[in-house]
């Protein structure tokens, strides 16, 4: 048995006491009324001296009656009054014109206030004004600058896009010439013929001869040359592509309201097939973006024949003319 069992009862009993002697404490404490009463005086029995013996009160003394006294009455001479003067009117006149003066005072510094506020809310709103003029000039100027900075990137972009592309077809046209160059020398050599040249042929196909047209020039470049819809007044596809006729050249069609000429520079195996595309070369009138793409895919579907004679590798162009519907 622990300590708490065996004093269980006491330890109850102990708290309960207590708790009510707490709740006694709190309900039957010392309060002092609120307000204070008021303090009462104690009653002095009647008497004339500060000494007295005796149970009953005696009677009152008789009191002699003194003879009355007869004043004479005096006569004060009373002053006449002075003669009234107006002045009540005046004063309350001048109280009228203090009072209206000082009324025209309070309502001239009240519209002098409010002609500073306004005064000062029209500043403001100028102040405001110019500085939001001053905003948009700013922001119109920040535009142009940056149209500016737009255009001149556009064009440093432009000009290094073109001349990657000249030295990218240098490069191509020299390695083309290389392959034919090898592939004639498998089967002869051939060179551009002068008044005192011994050769028999000239060209890019096979077999030998002097490729081109009765009545073309002499030590042109264009040996050959074809075409397909209605020239240079037309609206269908062109090509150039010496000594070889078109199988397939789709027309491009677009959605958008640009028009135009887009020369699209093509590379032709063999077999006639188009490898390579490159539209916006030179002759291209219409740069946007939409027909160098469309121009571009109809290239690449476009199709050549393959005669024997071909060269491994051939360049050409086809000439794309966007007309308005």
């Amino acid at each position: 048995m622990s300590y708490f069992s065996d004093h269980k009862e006491g330890f109850w009993g102990t708290i309960v006491i207590h708790a009510i002697v707490l709740i006694l404490l709190l309900l039957l404490g010392f309060f002092t009324p609120l307000p204070l009463p008021g303090e009462e005086g104690i009653l002095v029995n009647f008497g004339d001296s500060e000494q007295g013996f005796g149970s009953e009160e005696p009677a009152p003394a008789p009191q002699k009656q003194s003879p009355p006294v007869v004043q004479e009455e005096r006569k004060q001479t009373v002053p006449p009054p002075p003669p009234t003067e107006k002045t009540p009117a005046a004063n309350q006149a001048k109280e009228e014109i203090l009072t209206q003066d000082y009324e025209k005072t309070v309502a001239l510094e009240t519209a002098k206030k409010k002609e500073e506020e306004a005064r000062k809310k029209q500043e403001e709103l100028e102040r405001q004004k110019k500085l939001e003029e001053q905003r948009k000039l700013n922001e119109l100027e920040r535009q142009r600058q940056a149209e500016l900075e737009k255009q001149r990137l556009a064009e440093i972009a432009r000009k290094k896009q073109e001349e990657e592309e000249r030295l990218r077809r240098e490069a191509e046209q020299k390695r083309i010439a290389d392959i034919n160059s090898r592939a004639a020398n498998a089967f002869g050599s051939g060179g551009a013929g002068t008044n005192d040249s011994k050769s028999t042929s000239q060209g890019v196909t096979f077999p030998g001869g002097n490729q081109g047209s009765p009545t073309g020039a002499a030590g042109s470049s264009n040996d050959v040359a074809g075409g397909s819809g209605n020239g240079a007044s037309g609206n269908g596809p062109s090509y150039s592509l010496k000594g070889r006729k078109y199988v397939w050249l789709p027309k491009p069609i677009s959605t958008n309201n640009e028009y135009g000429i887009v020369v699209v520079a093509i590379i032709v195996d063999k077999n006639g097939k188009v490898i390579s595309a490159e539209p916006g070369v030179k002759g291209t009138d219409n740069y946007n973006i939409e027909l160098l793409n469309t121009a571009k895919q109809a290239a690449l579907k476009s199709t050549f024949n393959a005669p024997s004679s071909a060269p491994p590798l051939q360049e050409g162009t086809i000439t794309y003319r966007f007309v308005l519907d």
